[in-house]
């Protein structure tokens, strides 16, 4: 059996081979760079379960990768490959007892060595390269600036947005039977989206009604309305929301903005959900809210998860 045990090389370079004991150290195997990531570079080979040698040809220059296992021998430092029938271990090490060994190990990778017992590994799963965290990083961010807030809007679905009038306990309701945990606040007067009910508001509101001294009862829930507890909220707390008051705007994105933008401003902003809306004028105004995303929306969103 073969395994297919890819290679690969993080440290840039314009022109990269891949030589080792697989090749007879005679042959130099070209090495393309990954999609996105122009300073990776990696070649597929397909191996019978063993113990390799390796090194890279970059640009006319014999060299290792430091952050892999390496041995000292015939031909200098170079790295090593510990493959079984069950996956390919770039982490592990040539055994120093083995047959017909006569090369210095190096004494940290030795310590991560397991033994090859009818192709399984002793010493439990491979840990991550950081090769390939690198090449994972890079993918992502190639999707994340090429994407844009469209591609998070689902086939079917509907986004429920409150009026700030509506009193907060009948608002609440709403939430619960439709199921869905932030609304959008909209504010017809002004004809804009000016902020977010979030479970926040509901812990604090029952924080307000165990207060002993509280100046909002349970009764008044019936009348108190969504804006009349931002503006209480302000005052209380010291938070602006960034939304209800005249001079500010609500954080959102627009459908024509990257998912890396979209991300950057949940991270930066400190807030959990970003709505996303697009109007077709200059102003803003006659906005359509589209969509409400989160990072845990842009993880999961259908490009992300074919990587």
């Amino acid at each position: 059996p073969v395994v297919h045990t890819r290679f690969v090389w993080p440290h840039g370079g314009k022109r990269v081979f891949l030589s080792g004991s697989f090749t007879r150290w005679s042959e130099h195997l070209p090495m393309s760079p990954v999609e996105g990531c122009p300073t990776v570079f990696q070649a597929i080979c397909s191996l019978p379960p063993g113990i390799y040698q390796y090194k890279f040809n970059v640009d006319g220059q014999w060299r290792h990768d430091e952050g892999q296992p390496t041995i000292t021998g015939e031909y200098g430092v170079v790295n090593t490959l510990y493959l079984t029938r069950e996956f390919d271990h770039i982490n592990t090490v040539l055994s120093p007892t083995t047959p017909g060994s006569r090369m210095d190990v190096d004494n940290d990778s030795f310590q991560r060595m397991g033994s090859l017992s009818d192709g399984a590994l002793q010493e439990g799963s491979p840990r991550i390269s950081e090769s390939a965290i690198q090449i994972s990083r890079c993918r992502v961010a190639e999707y994340l600036n090429a994407h844009t807030g469209y591609d998070l809007l689902p086939d079917s679905g509907k986004v429920i947005a409150l009026d700030i009038n509506l009193p907060v306990k009948q608002s609440f309701h709403i939430l619960h039977e439709q199921g869905i945990p932030v609304a959008p606040l909209w504010d017809s007067f002004r004809g804009q989206f000016v902020g977010l009910l979030s479970p926040l508001d509901f812990i604090l509101i029952l924080r307000e009604l165990e207060t002993h001294g509280s100046n909002l009862t349970e009764e008044q829930l019936e009348t108190h309305t969504i804006s009349a507890w931002k503006e209480a909220k302000r005052q209380t707390y010291g938070r602006n929301d960034g939304q209800l008051r005249s001079n500010q705007h609500l954080v959102h994105a627009t459908p024509y903005e990257s998912l890396r933008g979209i991300a950057m401003k949940i991270l930066e902003t400190g807030i959990s959900t970003v709505p996303i809306i697009y109007s077709s004028s200059t102003d803003g105004s006659f906005p359509q809210l589209l969509h409400l995303a989160s990072l845990s929306g842009i993880l999961k969103c259908k490009y992300l998860a074919s990587l």
